[in-house]
Protein backbone atom coordinates (compact mmCIF):
# COMPACT_ATOMS: atom_id res chain seq x y z
CA UNK A 1 0.00 0.00 0.00
CA UNK A 2 3.23 2.42 0.81
CA UNK A 3 4.32 1.50 -3.19
CA UNK A 4 0.74 2.02 -4.26
CA UNK A 5 0.86 5.62 -2.39
CA UNK A 6 4.21 6.66 -3.17
CA UNK A 7 3.02 5.76 -7.03
CA UNK A 8 0.26 7.79 -6.88
CA UNK A 9 2.06 10.87 -5.75
CA UNK A 10 4.40 10.39 -8.61
CA UNK A 11 1.43 10.52 -11.19
CA UNK A 12 -0.51 13.05 -9.59
CA UNK A 13 2.61 15.56 -9.35
CA UNK A 14 3.93 14.52 -12.90
CA UNK A 15 1.00 15.52 -14.11
CA UNK A 16 0.65 18.85 -11.87
CA UNK A 17 4.05 19.79 -13.60
CA UNK A 18 5.51 19.85 -10.48
CA UNK A 19 9.35 18.96 -8.72
CA UNK A 20 9.68 17.20 -6.31
CA UNK A 21 10.96 20.32 -4.41
CA UNK A 22 8.39 22.11 -5.63
CA UNK A 23 5.63 19.57 -4.04
CA UNK A 24 7.40 20.00 -0.76
CA UNK A 25 7.50 23.73 -1.04
CA UNK A 26 4.09 23.33 -1.29
CA UNK A 27 3.28 20.68 1.42
CA UNK A 28 5.61 22.72 4.13
CA UNK A 29 8.53 19.56 3.83
CA UNK A 30 11.85 19.31 1.97
CA UNK A 31 12.10 18.01 -1.40
CA UNK A 32 13.98 14.93 -0.07
CA UNK A 33 10.55 13.92 2.27
CA UNK A 34 8.48 13.33 -1.44
CA UNK A 35 12.01 11.52 -3.03
CA UNK A 36 10.91 8.79 0.16
CA UNK A 37 7.55 8.72 -0.45
CA UNK A 38 7.12 8.08 -3.86
CA UNK A 39 10.34 5.33 -3.43
CA UNK A 40 8.86 3.84 -0.50
CA UNK A 41 11.86 4.21 1.31
CA UNK A 42 12.33 5.77 5.12
CA UNK A 43 9.32 6.84 7.41
CA UNK A 44 5.63 6.62 6.05
CA UNK A 45 3.76 10.07 5.25
CA UNK A 46 1.90 10.91 8.20
CA UNK A 47 -1.86 12.06 7.78
CA UNK A 48 -1.39 15.46 8.10
CA UNK A 49 1.18 14.94 5.18
CA UNK A 50 -1.27 13.08 3.11
CA UNK A 51 -4.32 15.60 3.79
CA UNK A 52 -1.72 18.22 2.51
CA UNK A 53 -0.57 16.02 -0.36
CA UNK A 54 -4.01 15.49 -1.67
CA UNK A 55 -4.81 19.02 -1.50
CA UNK A 56 -1.66 20.29 -3.30
CA UNK A 57 -2.30 17.67 -6.10
CA UNK A 58 -5.60 18.67 -6.47
CA UNK A 59 -6.54 14.40 -5.62
CA UNK A 60 -10.03 14.47 -4.44
CA UNK A 61 -9.19 12.60 -1.08
CA UNK A 62 -7.84 10.07 -3.03
CA UNK A 63 -4.85 10.45 -0.85
CA UNK A 64 -6.82 10.52 2.17
CA UNK A 65 -8.78 7.58 1.74
CA UNK A 66 -5.75 5.15 0.99
CA UNK A 67 -3.39 6.50 4.26
CA UNK A 68 -5.37 3.96 6.64
CA UNK A 69 -4.05 1.04 4.74
CA UNK A 70 -0.12 2.82 4.19
CA UNK A 71 -0.97 2.74 7.92
CA UNK A 72 -1.60 -0.26 8.93
CA UNK A 73 1.57 -1.87 7.29
CA UNK A 74 3.17 -1.19 10.89
CA UNK A 75 0.58 -3.72 12.43
CA UNK A 76 1.70 -7.59 12.46
CA UNK A 77 -0.34 -9.29 9.95
CA UNK A 78 -3.23 -11.05 12.17
CA UNK A 79 -4.05 -7.51 13.24
CA UNK A 80 -4.57 -6.28 10.03
CA UNK A 81 -6.38 -9.34 9.17
CA UNK A 82 -8.15 -8.53 12.21
CA UNK A 83 -9.56 -5.13 10.96
CA UNK A 84 -10.19 -6.22 7.72
CA UNK A 85 -13.07 -8.65 9.39
CA UNK A 86 -14.03 -6.07 11.78
CA UNK A 87 -14.92 -3.94 8.80
CA UNK A 88 -16.84 -6.70 6.92
CA UNK A 89 -18.42 -7.76 10.07
CA UNK A 90 -22.75 -7.82 10.13
CA UNK A 91 -22.53 -8.93 13.95
CA UNK A 92 -19.95 -7.58 16.74
CA UNK A 93 -19.60 -9.08 19.97
CA UNK A 94 -17.12 -7.62 22.28
CA UNK A 95 -16.35 -8.24 25.97
CA UNK A 96 -14.07 -5.66 27.41
CA UNK A 97 -11.90 -6.12 30.55
CA UNK A 98 -9.87 -2.76 31.11
CA UNK A 99 -11.42 -0.04 28.46
CA UNK A 100 -14.30 1.09 26.58
CA UNK A 101 -14.05 -0.34 23.41
CA UNK A 102 -12.91 1.62 20.40
CA UNK A 103 -15.97 2.10 18.74
CA UNK A 104 -17.71 3.45 21.72
CA UNK A 105 -14.71 5.57 22.82
CA UNK A 106 -14.56 9.56 22.48
CA UNK A 107 -11.90 11.46 21.53
CA UNK A 108 -10.60 12.75 24.58
CA UNK A 109 -10.90 9.00 25.79
CA UNK A 110 -9.08 7.43 22.98
CA UNK A 111 -6.39 10.05 23.34
CA UNK A 112 -5.94 9.07 27.00
CA UNK A 113 -5.37 5.41 25.94
CA UNK A 114 -3.35 4.91 23.60
CA UNK A 115 -0.34 7.64 24.79
CA UNK A 116 -0.26 5.09 27.61
CA UNK A 117 1.99 2.07 27.21
CA UNK A 118 2.96 2.69 23.30
CA UNK A 119 6.21 3.72 22.11
CA UNK A 120 5.46 7.28 20.32
CA UNK A 121 7.42 9.13 18.33
CA UNK A 122 5.98 11.97 18.56
CA UNK A 123 2.59 13.64 19.50
CA UNK A 124 1.73 13.57 15.64
CA UNK A 125 1.66 9.82 15.58
CA UNK A 126 -0.56 10.24 18.51
CA UNK A 127 -2.80 12.34 16.53
CA UNK A 128 -3.01 9.77 13.98
CA UNK A 129 -3.90 6.73 15.84
CA UNK A 130 -6.70 8.61 17.36
CA UNK A 131 -7.60 9.72 13.80
CA UNK A 132 -7.92 6.52 12.78
CA UNK A 133 -10.03 5.00 15.81
CA UNK A 134 -12.62 7.77 15.36
CA UNK A 135 -12.70 7.05 11.51
CA UNK A 136 -13.34 3.30 12.38
CA UNK A 137 -16.87 4.34 14.41
CA UNK A 138 -18.18 5.74 11.19
CA UNK A 139 -19.08 2.44 10.41
CA UNK A 140 -21.87 2.16 13.53
CA UNK A 141 -23.54 4.91 11.21
CA UNK A 142 -23.02 3.61 7.58
CA UNK A 143 -25.94 2.22 5.69
CA UNK A 144 -24.38 -1.67 6.33
CA UNK A 145 -23.18 -0.91 9.97
CA UNK A 146 -22.90 -4.00 11.89
CA UNK A 147 -24.88 -4.95 15.18
CA UNK A 148 -23.00 -4.56 18.28
CA UNK A 149 -22.68 -6.09 21.77
CA UNK A 150 -20.65 -4.80 24.02
CA UNK A 151 -19.95 -6.33 27.62
CA UNK A 152 -18.15 -3.83 29.63
CA UNK A 153 -16.24 -5.68 33.10
CA UNK A 154 -17.30 -3.29 35.96
CA UNK A 155 -14.06 -2.35 35.94
CA UNK A 156 -14.15 -0.23 32.62
CA UNK A 157 -16.87 2.14 34.48
CA UNK A 158 -15.17 3.11 37.57
CA UNK A 159 -11.13 3.85 36.36
CA UNK A 160 -11.20 7.18 35.54
CA UNK A 161 -9.24 6.83 32.41
CA UNK A 162 -8.04 10.46 31.36
CA UNK A 163 -9.07 11.66 34.61
CA UNK A 164 -13.08 12.72 35.51
CA UNK A 165 -14.35 14.85 33.15
CA UNK A 166 -12.86 12.84 30.64
CA UNK A 167 -14.35 10.10 32.18
CA UNK A 168 -17.58 11.42 32.71
CA UNK A 169 -18.16 12.56 28.80
CA UNK A 170 -17.44 8.89 28.13
CA UNK A 171 -19.76 7.44 30.68
CA UNK A 172 -22.56 10.00 29.31
CA UNK A 173 -21.01 8.78 25.40
CA UNK A 174 -22.06 5.00 26.04
CA UNK A 175 -26.00 5.79 27.75
CA UNK A 176 -26.07 8.32 24.17
CA UNK A 177 -24.90 5.12 21.75
CA UNK A 178 -26.99 2.08 23.83
CA UNK A 179 -29.94 4.00 22.45
CA UNK A 180 -29.16 2.94 19.09
CA UNK A 181 -31.47 0.50 17.60
CA UNK A 182 -28.30 -1.84 16.62
CA UNK A 183 -26.38 -1.30 19.96
CA UNK A 184 -26.58 -3.19 23.36
CA UNK A 185 -24.63 -2.62 26.08
CA UNK A 186 -24.24 -4.32 29.04
CA UNK A 187 -22.27 -4.90 32.64
CA UNK A 188 -20.63 -7.44 34.21
CA UNK A 189 -20.43 -6.70 37.82
CA UNK A 190 -17.58 -7.34 40.56
CA UNK A 191 -19.86 -9.63 42.22
CA UNK A 192 -20.27 -12.62 39.54
CA UNK A 193 -16.69 -13.76 40.53
CA UNK A 194 -14.86 -15.47 38.51
CA UNK A 195 -15.33 -16.62 34.60
CA UNK A 196 -13.87 -17.75 31.43
CA UNK A 197 -12.54 -14.02 30.24
CA UNK A 198 -10.92 -13.04 32.81
CA UNK A 199 -7.67 -11.32 32.14
CA UNK A 200 -8.10 -9.92 28.38
CA UNK A 201 -10.69 -8.90 25.84
CA UNK A 202 -12.62 -10.64 23.56
CA UNK A 203 -14.30 -10.33 20.51
CA UNK A 204 -16.20 -12.44 18.08
CA UNK A 205 -17.04 -11.31 14.42
CA UNK A 206 -19.87 -12.55 12.38
CA UNK A 207 -19.18 -11.99 8.22
CA UNK A 208 -21.53 -11.83 5.73
CA UNK A 209 -21.20 -15.83 4.42
CA UNK A 210 -22.05 -16.84 7.94
CA UNK A 211 -18.71 -17.85 8.85
CA UNK A 212 -17.23 -16.26 12.23
CA UNK A 213 -13.96 -15.24 13.74
CA UNK A 214 -12.69 -14.21 17.10
CA UNK A 215 -10.04 -12.10 18.37
CA UNK A 216 -8.83 -12.35 22.12
CA UNK A 217 -6.18 -9.17 23.37
CA UNK A 218 -4.55 -8.44 26.36
CA UNK A 219 -2.17 -5.67 27.16
CA UNK A 220 0.91 -6.62 25.00
CA UNK A 221 -0.59 -9.17 23.01
CA UNK A 222 -3.54 -9.71 20.69
CA UNK A 223 -4.63 -13.37 18.69
CA UNK A 224 -7.12 -13.73 16.05
CA UNK A 225 -8.85 -16.99 15.97
CA UNK A 226 -10.07 -18.58 12.29
CA UNK A 227 -10.65 -22.21 13.59
CA UNK A 228 -13.95 -22.68 13.16
CA UNK A 229 -14.37 -25.36 16.18
CA UNK A 230 -12.02 -22.48 18.76
CA UNK A 231 -14.52 -20.11 17.24
CA UNK A 232 -17.33 -22.01 18.65
CA UNK A 233 -15.68 -22.13 22.36
CA UNK A 234 -14.89 -18.32 22.50
CA UNK A 235 -18.76 -17.94 20.96
CA UNK A 236 -19.87 -19.82 23.59
CA UNK A 237 -17.97 -17.85 26.30
CA UNK A 238 -19.08 -14.54 25.06
CA UNK A 239 -22.97 -16.20 25.22
CA UNK A 240 -21.98 -16.95 29.09
CA UNK A 241 -20.85 -13.79 29.62
CA UNK A 242 -23.83 -11.89 28.10
CA UNK A 243 -25.66 -14.66 30.47
CA UNK A 244 -24.07 -13.16 33.28
CA UNK A 245 -23.59 -9.86 32.80
CA UNK A 246 -26.36 -7.29 34.23
CA UNK A 247 -29.84 -6.75 31.47
CA UNK A 248 -29.29 -4.14 29.57
CA UNK A 249 -31.35 -1.60 31.30
CA UNK A 250 -30.25 -2.42 34.75
CA UNK A 251 -26.23 -1.65 33.20
CA UNK A 252 -27.54 1.54 31.88
CA UNK A 253 -29.00 2.32 35.12
CA UNK A 254 -25.43 1.48 36.51
CA UNK A 255 -23.60 3.30 33.71
CA UNK A 256 -25.65 6.26 34.60
CA UNK A 257 -25.09 6.10 38.78
CA UNK A 258 -20.83 5.68 37.89
CA UNK A 259 -21.53 8.99 35.43
CA UNK A 260 -23.21 10.60 38.79
CA UNK A 261 -20.41 9.71 41.05
CA UNK A 262 -22.45 7.71 43.20
CA UNK A 263 -20.15 5.19 43.35
CA UNK A 264 -21.19 3.52 47.00
CA UNK A 265 -24.87 4.14 46.04
CA UNK A 266 -24.46 1.86 43.48
CA UNK A 267 -26.13 -1.30 44.69
CA UNK A 268 -25.95 -4.29 42.39
CA UNK A 269 -29.25 -6.10 42.39
CA UNK A 270 -29.25 -9.54 43.48
CA UNK A 271 -29.25 -12.46 40.41
CA UNK A 272 -33.36 -13.22 41.03
CA UNK A 273 -34.23 -9.70 40.47
CA UNK A 274 -31.91 -9.60 37.38
CA UNK A 275 -33.58 -12.64 36.10
CA UNK A 276 -37.09 -11.17 36.59
CA UNK A 277 -36.16 -7.81 34.80
CA UNK A 278 -34.68 -9.57 32.43
CA UNK A 279 -37.89 -11.85 31.64
CA UNK A 280 -40.00 -8.97 31.63
CA UNK A 281 -38.06 -6.93 28.90
CA UNK A 282 -38.27 -9.86 26.86
CA UNK A 283 -42.47 -10.14 27.27
CA UNK A 284 -42.56 -7.04 26.58
CA UNK A 285 -40.55 -7.34 23.33
CA UNK A 286 -41.99 -10.26 22.08
CA UNK A 287 -38.60 -11.99 23.24
CA UNK A 288 -36.89 -10.04 20.21
CA UNK A 289 -35.74 -7.07 22.04
CA UNK A 290 -34.55 -5.96 24.84
CA UNK A 291 -35.94 -2.57 25.61
CA UNK A 292 -33.38 -1.13 28.27
CA UNK A 293 -30.41 -1.35 25.73
CA UNK A 294 -32.29 -0.65 22.84
CA UNK A 295 -30.20 -3.38 21.15
CA UNK A 296 -31.47 -6.20 19.45
CA UNK A 297 -30.34 -9.99 20.06
CA UNK A 298 -27.95 -10.79 16.67
CA UNK A 299 -29.25 -13.94 15.06
CA UNK A 300 -27.50 -16.89 13.82
CA UNK A 301 -26.97 -16.71 10.46
CA UNK A 302 -27.53 -19.92 8.44
CA UNK A 303 -24.31 -21.53 7.07
CA UNK A 304 -23.77 -22.01 3.49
Amino acid sequence: MAALFGSRVRKLRTAAGLTQAELGARTHVVGTRITQIERTSGAKPTLELARALDTALGADNLLVDLWPYVYREAFPDWSRKFMAYSERAVDIREYAAHVVPGLLQTEDYARAVLKVGRTLGSKEQLEERVAVRLERQERLSALDRPELWAILDEAVLRRPVGGRAVMREQLARLLETAAEPHITVQVLPFEQGEHDAMGGSLTVLALPDGSEAAYTEGAHHGQLIEDPDEVRKFSLTYDRLRAAALPPLMSLGMIRSVMEDNHRGANVPSRSERRRVAQEQLQQSGGRQLRGGGGRIPRRRPRP
